[in-house]
């Protein structure tokens, strides 16, 4: 499964960026795809994700970013996204976009990674 991460960008801080990830392949309603985050000199750390089949997904998200992003999915379009509303210095960095197995924040549950998308939000 090859993944394209799309969206990232230069914002000013409480405003807003939508990431985009498309899928080659379509998911099974098993799969989930999810994002991931790596900011400058820290760890990488999950951000959301979204389980392929079911009406919403059961979607979830860390409590950094719970109430600001919010994770969806286009079955149609084979494609994730990830709204972020109210973005802070502290969200600034580069995006991943994971494909896996089952729903999880563990990043050793995802098979597949896209190439990141940076994020930068200024003061």
């Amino acid at each position: 499964v090859q993944l394209q991460a799309s969206g990232g960008g230069l914002v000013q801080a409480g405003g807003s960026l939508r990431l985009s990830c498309v899928a080659s392949r379509r998911p099974f309603t098993t799969d989930a795809m999810g994002w991931f985050r790596q900011g400058p000199g820290k760890e990488r750390e999950f951000v959301a994700a979204i389980r392929w089949g079911g009406g919403n997904g059961s979607p979830y998200y860390s409590d950094s970013v719970k109430g600001r992003f919010t994770i969806s999915k286009s079955n149609a379009k084979n494609t994730q996204y990830l709204q972020m509303n109210s973005l802070t210095p502290e969200d600034t960095a580069v995006y991943y976009c994971s494909f896996g197995r089952s729903l999880s924040s563990r990043s050793s549950a995802y098979d597949y990674w896209g190439q990141g998308t940076l994020v930068t939000v200024s003061s």
